[in-house]
């Protein structure tokens, strides 16, 4: 199944930041750049990260699982073998955790693993891989 990239903009407070970030740490190959944005490669999908001056994120949290989930935060699902090559990259690069690396909803549909960090202005990321791949979109209600 072919699936259109996905495009999203968000703001960093320092264009340099996001290029040594998302381009030295993710290794997200980069694309067109002016002096106020820069396009990443980031798993095929196009992220743009735009300058504005003094930008702080601020996230809210939202319980998932027990975990005290970052929102907002964008990032992208992964096969296993790709987060856990993910995850180390990571590791390897001290990138600070917001909810390191582990599986949750076990035995579940949704079972996945997942990771959160933030970016140097804040913005929240997630990295997710379904333990089973068809159940990204499955539709069941989780209970506690």
């Amino acid at each position: 199944m072919s699936i259109p990239p996905f495009h999203i903009a968000f703001p960093v407070h320092d264009i340099q930041a996001a290029r040594d970030f998302y381009g030295g740490v993710l290794g997200c190959p980069e694309g067109r750049s002016a002096a106020t944005w820069v396009d990443f490669n980031l798993y095929g999908h196009q992220i743009v990260a735009h300058l504005v001056r003094g930008y702080n994120a601020a996230a809210s949290h939202n319980a998932v699982d027990g975990d005290p989930v970052p929102v907002p935060h964008f990032g992208a699902a992964l096969s296993v073998e790709q987060f856990h090559k993910l995850a180390e990259r990571l590791k390897e690069k001290d990138v600070k955790f917001v909810i390191e690396p582990h599986l949750r909803f076990q035995g579940k549909p949704g079972e996945q693993w997942t990771l959160f960090f933030t970016d140097p202005s804040g913005n929240a990321l997630e990295f997710k891989a379904m333990t089973n791949p068809e159940n990204l979109f499955a539709k069941y209600t989780v209970t506690d």
